[in-house]
């Protein structure tokens, strides 16, 4: 059985958090670590993704989390404005975490918001707002987690998107309430707890 989880575009590794704690090595792909490897018990950093080569052996899941800044359409009208350089560079992201997830061959998932995607792609697999899996945690923090917030995955090699636990979302949309900063972009694409509880539950179970 592969004890081997990797998380693209991972700055925050918030979705390997429940596989680390079951004893999984985690790598946490994202350009703003610093180069090299490093490592934290069993969660490596490691940077750039275009140039992560993983260890050999089988892998048990793959997760994405291809920056969507140039993508998203909550950024539609700056899209004139910002040019095809930024659209191509994004898409570009999107496609090396596409190649990797179909090289390495373990079940996937590649995370979007509404957007681009589905022109220059195709239409996701499946969709879902945050508040659909705040039921997956514990009873006295969920209602922290209780928003929307459209999100689009683009899945493969067997994924199983897990069963929802609904709670109602008393939170409203987040789209536009994280504030301004330079740490915003980090902010705002932050997995939902809930969700990287039940798709951790759903794939450890099977393996």
């Amino acid at each position: 059985m592969s004890r081997t989880v990797v998380s693209l575009f991972d700055h925050s590794g918030r979705f390997t958090a429940p596989w680390a704690a079951a004893g999984y090595t985690c790598y946490c792909v994202d350009t703003q670590h610093p180069p090299g490897e490093t490592w934290q018990g069993n969660v490596c950093l490691i940077g750039d993704v275009r140039r992560f080569v993983p260890r050999p052996g089988p892998v048990a899941f793959v997760a994405a989390f291809p920056p969507c800044t140039d993508l998203s359409n909550a950024g539609a009208h700056l899209f004139k404005v910002k040019g095809l350089r930024r659209l191509a560079a994004a898409l570009d992201l999107v496609g090396a975490a596409a190649d990797f997830c179909e090289r390495v061959g373990a079940p996937y998932f590649i995370e979007n918001p509404r957007g681009q995607l589905r022109h220059y792609w195709r239409e996701p697999d499946y969709q879902f707002d945050p508040c659909e899996y705040a039921g997956w945690l514990p009873a006295e923090v969920q209602d922290q987690k209780a928003n929307t917030k459209r999100t689009c995955l683009w899945t493969g090699h067997g994924f199983q998107m897990p069963e929802k636990r609904p709670v109602f979302p008393v939170l409203g949309s987040m789209v536009d309430k994280v504030p301004g900063s330079k740490n915003r972009a980090n902010l705002r694409s932050l997995t939902p707890r809930g969700f990287s509880a039940a798709v951790f539950h759903t794939h450890h179970a099977d393996l």
